[in-house]
């Protein structure tokens, strides 16, 4: 991993990573390799033109990249409250996609760690259930999820490393590098970067002149600012208002080229919402609601437990792992596949034997 420091406040890691057998790896011991993608779940719907390689293996669609967007601390009633006027872009996004403002976060735990776990493994955490075993929310150096777990765990980026494609990562926490060391030859790379505006550029300049298959880009702005002001405060308020704006400008760029809006889908949720100084309560209705929506230039504008009679909305309960399940925010992993023309992420337990539909089709 190559890392270059800018501030303390302002941060940038850059990681270019090679394969495990590579000169100069930076796998850690007990990580995975990346898996071949398992037999295709029954009534998996893509938009995505899936295509094989020579050995009839599924590869990445020529013509699909997919963005994927986690608004840390995300409240839904923050959008309520601040309406179309402060939050033009993410009702937008909710208006034209398919998209619920009632989805759900792992009902273990309400951090943001092993909740961006789940979204990447499609994996709920209690490692004994089949989880991926994250249940801390700090950097820790060294660690990786295939070490949490006790047992090799993919992920969305090892999928589609394995169907030739490249991913990359752009957050605004340091912890988040547990994914490129559990991971290392599916991250290609990731940057760190505590100014959301630089990040958000950084993420807009890959999206016009890279070739990604998948782009996964954390925003934390809400979240440092419910911890330090309180949740649906006034600041938090604020923060939400200025993390459209930032969205602002990745729609204006995706709309802005053709052929990139063309072939560009969103996925954007929440890892958690917030009440007061905290989000800490998986049993709290505020903490554990968040949005979930897919945009784009063929996703139609649907309500998605509306086109899933599978799924149950869950209205103000909590929900466990049995029987019908709500929208969660780790179906993002197999969305993202599904989208992608790929099999689902092996071993994953979200959105795998009931994937999500995402388009009325």
């Amino acid at each position: 991993m190559r890392r270059t420091s800018l501030a303390a406040l302002a941060l940038t890691v850059v990681a270019t990573l090679a394969c495990t057998s590579g000169p100069g790896s930076t796998s850690a011991p007990g990580t995975a390799p990346a898996p071949t993608p398992g037999p295709t779940s029954a009534g998996t719907v893509t938009t995505g033109a899936g295509r094989q390689d020579a050995a009839g293996r599924k590869a990445v669609s020529d013509d699909r990249r997919v963005l994927a967007i986690s608004v840390d601390g995300l409240n839904p009633s923050a959008l309520k409250r601040l309406g179309p006027d402060r939050t033009p872009v993410l009702h937008q996004l909710l208006a034209e996609g398919a998209s619920t403002r009632n989805a759900r976060t792992a009902r273990e735990l309400t951090l943001t760690l092993p909740n961006h776990t789940g979204m990447v493994t499609g994996r709920r955490i209690d490692d004994a259930r089949g989880g991926h075993g994250v249940t801390w929310n700090t950097h820790r150096p060294g660690t990786t999820v295939q070490r949490a777990a006790g047992r090799g765990v993919a992920s969305v980026f090892s999928v589609v490393h394995a169907a030739g494609g490249e991913s990359v990562v752009f957050t605004g926490k340091e912890k988040f590098t547990l994914f490129d060391r559990s991971w290392p030859a599916g991250v290609d790379e990731l940057t760190y970067d505590e100014d959301p505006l630089a990040l958000v550029k950084a993420a807009r300049r890959d999206l016009l002149h890279e070739d990604r298959s998948l782009t996964f880009l954390h925003l934390a702005t809400p979240d440092v600012a419910g911890h330090a002001h309180g949740f649906m405060s006034p600041r938090y308020l604020d923060a939400v208002a200025r993390t459209d704006r930032l969205l602002g400008k990745l729609v204006k760029a995706l709309q802005g080229v053709a052929e990139v809006w063309r072939s560009t889908a969103v996925v954007l949720t929440a890892d958690h919402g917030g009440k007061g100084r905290d989000h800490f309560d998986p049993t709290r209705l505020a903490d554990h609601r968040v949005p979930f929506l897919v945009w784009g230039h063929d996703i139609e504008a649907a309500d998605l437990y509306r086109i899933n009679p599978g799924r149950t909305a869950p209205g103000t309960s909590r929900t466990s792992y049995a029987g019908t399940q709500p929208v969660r925010n780790a179906d993002l992993a197999n969305v993202v596949t599904g989208l992608l023309g790929l099999d689902p992420v092996p071993g994953s337990g979200i959105g795998r034997t009931d994937p999500l539909v995402v388009d009325r089709d």
